[in-house]
C-alpha cells in the first residue's frame, strides 16, 4: 500500500510518500522560516497563504522523485490536527480535493501522533512498548507507548512547553528566530557555573513540567544586567548555557524516572527540540549509565514533515484498512487531545 503524507499544520509544508513494503519512498518539504524571521514568530495567515503556494510544487517534486504517477497511489494521509486551523485547513482541503479527483481514499492524522511514532522511519527503529518524550514549540508530554493507537499520558507541562521557553528566553537575549538552535549554539561558548538557574519541579515527585519560571529566571539575569543591549556576547553565552543545562537537566531526570515507574527499557525522543545536541548527549549519557536504550528520529524529521503523517496512516490503515474512507468533506482540530485518538 502506497500512502501520500500531507502536512501543513504549522510553518512547514511536507509531503511524502511511503510503502508498507519498500518503506519511505521519497518526501519534500519547505520550511516558512525565512518569511515568519522578520515578525518573531509565526503569523497565521501568512503561514496559510504560503501553504497553498508550496503544496502542489511539492507534490509534483515527491512524485518525480519516486518514479510515480499520482494515480499509483492507494490512500492519501493529512494533517487534521492538533495546529493552526487556517494551516490545517488547507492541508486538508488539498488532500480531500486530491482524494475525490482520484478517488483514493483519505484519513485524518493526528500530528502528534505522526511524531511519536517518526522514530520508527529510523535505520534503527525501537520495539513496542517503550517510553517516548515528545518535546517541540507546543508540547511537552512524557508518555508510554504500547502500539499504534495506545498511549498513556504519564506527564506533561502545566504552562510553558520546552521549545517555546527556548524560542523566548532566546528572544529575552536578543538571538534571532528561530530561537531555540540559536540559544543552544551560544551555549556551547558558554561557562556552566557561571549562573545557575532553577531546574523547575525537578524534585515534584510526579512527571509534570513546568518552563514558565524558567523563562522569568532568564529574565531576572538579563535584566539585571542593564537589559540584553547592554549584556555581553560571553555573558549572553553564559546565560544560555545556565538556561540550556537546566532544561537538559530537567527532562532527562523526568526520563529517567518515567522508565522507573513504567519498568521500561527504551526511550524515545520525538519533536523538534530531540534534536537538541545537548540533550541527545545528556540521554546517551544516562543511557549508558542505567543500562538502557534511548532512539531518536532523524534529524530531518524531528520537526515538521509528511514523511511522518504518510508512516502514521501507513501504520493505521495496515491495521485496520477502512480506516480511510472516501469521504470527502472534512473539518480540522485545531486543538486535539491525543487521548481522544481511537484505539484500532
Amino acid at each position: 500500500m502506497i500512502v501520500l503524507g500531507v502536512e501543513s499544520s504549522c510553518d512547514e509544508t511536507g509531503l511524502a510518500l511511503y510503502d508498507t513494503e519498500r518503506g519511505l519512498l521519497s518526501h519534500a518539504l519547505h520550511s516558512q522560516v525565512a518569511m515568519h524571521e522578520e515578525y518573531g514568530g509565526v503569523v497565521p495567515e501568512l503561514a496559510s497563504r504560503d501553504h497553498i503556494r508550496r503544496a502542489i510544487p511539492l507534490l509534483e517534486q515527491t512524485l518525480s522523485k519516486a518514479g510515480m504517477a499520482a494515480q499509483e497511489i492507494d490512500a492519501i494521509a493529512y494533517t487534521q490536527g492538533p495546529g493552526l486551523a487556517g494551516a490545517l485547513l488547507v492541508g486538508s482541503a488539498i488532500a480531500c480535493s486530491l482524494g475525490m479527483a482520484l478517488d483514493k481514499p483519505v484519513l485524518g492524522v493526528h500530528h502528534l501522533e505522526g511524531h511519536l511514532l517518526s522514530p520508527l522511519l529510523a535505520s534503527d527503529p525501537p520495539e513496542f512498548p517503550f517510553v517516548a518524550l515528545l518535546v517541540s514549540g507546543g508540547h511537552t508530554q512524557l508518555m508510554r507507548v504500547d502500539g499504534v493507537g495506545q498511549y498513556e499520558m504519564l506527564g506533561e507541562t502545566l504552562d510553558d512547553a520546552a521549545g517555546e521557553a527556548f524560542d523566548k528566553s532566546a528572544k529575552l537575549l536578543g538571538l534571532g528566530y528561530p530561537g531555540g538552535p540559536a540559544i543552544s549554539r551560544l551555549a556551547e561558548f558558554g561557562d556552566p557555573a557561571a549562573y545557575k538557574l532553577p531546574r523547575p519541579m525537578l524534585h515534584s515527585k510526579d512527571l509534570m513540567f513546568s518552563f514558565s519560571g524558567l523563562k522569568t529566571a532568564v529574565l531576572t539575569v538579563v535584566n539585571n544586567n542593564g537589559g540584553a543591549a547592554n549584556v555581553c556576547e560571553q555573558d549572553k553565552a553564559n546565560i544560555a548555557r545556565g538556561f540550556v543545562d537546566s532544561i537538559v537537566d530537567v527532562l532527562t531526570a523526568k526520563c529517567l524516572s518515567a522508565l522507573k515507574q513504567t519498568g521500561l527499557k527504551r526511550l524515545v525522543i520525538a519533536g523538534g527540540v530531540g534534536a537538541n545536541a545537548q540533550l541527545r548527549a545528556s540521554l546517551n549519557a544516562a543511557a549508558k549509565k542505567k543500562h538502557f536504550k534511548v532512539f531518536y528520529p532523524e534529524l530531518e524529521f524531528c520537526t515538521d514533515n509528511g514523511a511522518m503523517i504518510a508512516f502514521a496512516g501507513a501504520m493505521r490503515l495496515k491495521i485496520n484498512p477502512q480506516a480511510a474512507q472516501r469521504e470527502y468533506g472534512f473539518n480540522v482540530r485545531p486543538r486535539w487531545p491525543l487521548d481522544e485518538l481511537r484505539v484500532i
